[in-house]
């Protein structure tokens, strides 16, 4: 177990915690929440030991293996994928190599330690069995594969691969170190809707500890079982989901409030008697005793969970035609290979539309044959009369001027003549009061992130396609960007692997999978999951907007009963899985209890005794009432369900 306990850390002038105690054992699942510039890549660190606290001490046992994957890759990978990803499984893989060596002694006739050599062989062969070394490789391959790597590219050597593919490389490196605690920075940055899906099903089971950071509302649902939140000041932490987390900060949010409304009225009431009778002199010992008590009382702090809800006021675009983008029977290629064939869809003025698969299918390519980057082998692919577009893509982050403010990076960038409030824009996005006027290089690669999507944005276009636009973003600012998103009046073509962001802006997909790109009506939550019922999709040969068959309109009502069904079952879905909690930890104890009244000890103390067998019946009672509870919740849901066919 890794134990944090009382951490306390300060950043110049400004704290950015203080007693913070963590427990890292086996079987928690932690996710780390907190605004940009709260501290948790600096808790990371000092969790890891790179940073040390100002207060407090990390206790971390000699034989404990952590594995760490930070936002950006700092250590150099040297060889092919697989074998970069082999690395990760090195004790195996030296016991592989000695078992060669070994195997390559026995075959000779002249050494003369062949009977100790014969038992070192058992000895090794028996561990290296014991530890799946015969499996490993196949185990190696199947991770790749997961992480979206096919057969031939698992060869290519890393240096070849982009800066998301190698950290996907590292990724897969440490899934099959299985270290006992893995921390994680941001995991699916790089990673697209079927690879972070499958990176939930292997991290849900995972038997070790896992701490990890995500902007990803999905992911955290998936995989934590636990929250711990960092709000400028302390932590917070919450057992549950993301779902749970949000739930339970509400009602502890809401009692701080009480209690906070409260000591304040207690404070004015002793502040009105200080000031009634400072200058009695039969009431100076009670003033100076309550004037003692106001300086010795902390204050209790409210975090500030209702941010500044943001305006969006875009400026608006010239009206451009009913179609916006077109393909017809478009195919793209680059030299002899064929990336997509007869790609036909149209997007529609007003249109919210979701562009999603594997890395590598082509969504890139598409995107280029849209804009006129790659033309057409056959087919046409085109934009609409009197279309303007912006396109945000992470390289903008890098092409910021340091040496300018914000304030005065976004009015070059924008060529502003001055007759808006560009506080005021760049406050919707984030940027409030004096934030304006901090330098480029001192932004964090989030507020980076959030400035170039303000620049994007800012000017009158009527179609904007973001490609990845959340990475490096924090809970609050994906917040931002979809209030933004739904306050767009124009076209919009978005490129992300958060499936929340997707279903809370888009009303179409584009599925770009096995060599095509088909239109999908609505969101359908089996489209953003990899299976292999997803490839199989309705055929694109002509424009969506003209096709009314009979399959489509199935495929469309059996989403919307799905969504309906997903709706009308949040609530008691919610109501089960808190009930399911309680009893189970009602069940934790009981044993506990049991535990103790079955030691002899117990009875040396015929009051505790007592105090303990009425604590067991009363747990008991309650352990069956949560059983009923939990029975009963269950026959509404089908009940519901049933209702929707």
């Amino acid at each position: 177990m890794l134990t944090a306990t009382a951490l306390t850390k300060t950043h110049g002038a400004r704290h950015l915690f203080r007693d913070v105690s963590i427990q890292l054992s086996a079987g928690r699942r932690v996710a780390l929440v907190g605004g940009n510039g709260v501290g948790k890549t600096t808790l990371i660190e000092i969790l890891l030991g790179i940073q040390d606290p100002d207060v407090g001490a990390v206790h971390r046992p000699t034989n404990l293996s952590v594995g760490y994957l930070p936002q950006e890759l700092t250590d150099e990978l040297n060889g092919t994928a697989l074998e970069v990803t082999l690395q990760g499984a090195a004790q195996i893989v030296a016991l592989g190599e000695r078992l060669i060596e070994l195997q390559e002694r026995l075959t000779g006739t002249d050494d003369p330690d062949q009977s100790q050599v014969l038992h070192e062989y058992g000895e090794t062969q028996s561990r290296f069995e014991q530890l799946g070394g015969y499996a490993i490789e196949a185990e190696a391959h199947r991770v790749l594969a997961g992480l979206g790597f096919d057969p031939e590219s698992v060869h290519r050597d890393v240096h070849e691969l982009s800066g998301g593919w190698r950290m996907r490389v590292a990724l897969a490196k440490l899934l099959l170190a299985e270290p006992d605690v893995l921390i994680l920075d941001e995991p699916t940055n790089h990673l697209d809707v079927d690879s972070v899906a499958w990176l939930e099903e292997q991290l849900s089971t995972w038997t070790g500890c896992i701490l990890f950071v995500s902007h990803d509302r999905d992911f955290i649902d998936c995989v934590a079982n636990r929250v711990i939140e960092l709000d400028g000041h302390s932590a917070h932490e919450y057992v549950g989901g993301f779902s749970d987390f949000v739930e339970s900060r509400e009602i502890r949010l809401g009692q701080l409030e009480a209690a906070a409304a409260n000591q304040n009225r207690k404070f004015a009431e002793t502040e009105r008697f200080i000031e009634r009778f400072r200058y009695k002199a039969s009431k100076a010992r009670q003033v100076q005793s309550r004037v003692k008590a106001l300086e010795r009382t902390d204050r209790i702090r409210v975090p500030d969970a209702h941010q500044l809800k943001a305006k969006f006021e875009f400026p608006l675009p010239r009206r451009s035609s009913r179609v916006v983008v077109e393909f017809e029977n478009a195919t793209a290629a680059y030299g002899d290979q064929t990336v997509l064939t007869e790609v036909s869809l149209v997007i529609e003025r007003g249109r919210k539309v979701a562009l999603v698969g594997p890395n590598g299918a082509g969504k890139t390519t598409l995107l280029k044959l849209l804009l006129g980057e790659l033309e057409a082998t056959q087919g046409k692919a085109r934009l609409g009369n009197k279309v303007d577009y912006a396109r945000f893509a992470q390289h903008l982050t890098e092409i910021l001027d340091e040496r300018r403010t914000v304030l005065q990076e976004f009015k070059l960038a924008i060529g502003d003549q001055g007759e808006r409030n560009l506080r005021t824009v760049l406050g919707g996005f984030g940027f409030r009061g004096d934030q304006v006027d901090q330098k480029i290089a001192d932004l964090s690669g989030g507020e980076r992130t959030r400035l170039a999507l303000a620049i994007t944005m800012a000017n009158p276009v009527n179609l904007l396609i973001l490609d990845e636009p959340t990475n490096h973003l924090d809970l609050p600012s994906c917040d931002r960007l979809e209030d933004a998103l739904n306050a767009y009046p124009g076209t919009l073509i978005l490129v992300t692997h958060d499936r929340h962001l997707i279903r809370g802006v888009a009303d179409a997909l584009i599925v770009v999978r096995n060599g095509t790109a088909s239109w999908h009506e609505g969101v359908d939550e089996d489209l953003l999951r990899p299976a292999a019922t997803v490839t199989e999709s309705e055929p694109a040969s002509a424009p969506p907007a003209n096709k009314h068959n009979e399959a489509r309109e199935e495929k469309r009502n059996e989403a919307r009963r799905r969504n309906k069904v997903h709706e009308a079952t949040r609530d008691l879905r919610g109501e089960l899985q808190q009930v399911e909690r309680s009893w189970e930890k009602a069940e934790e104890e009981l044993a506990q209890l049991q535990s103790t009244l079955a030691d002899s000890a117990t009875y040396d103390d015929p009051e505790l005794a007592r105090n303990l067998g009425k604590q067991h019946e009363e747990l008991k009672d309650a352990a069956a009432e949560l059983m009923d509870r939990y029975e009963t919740i269950q026959r509404r849901l089908a009940r519901k369900e049933a209702e929707f066919g």
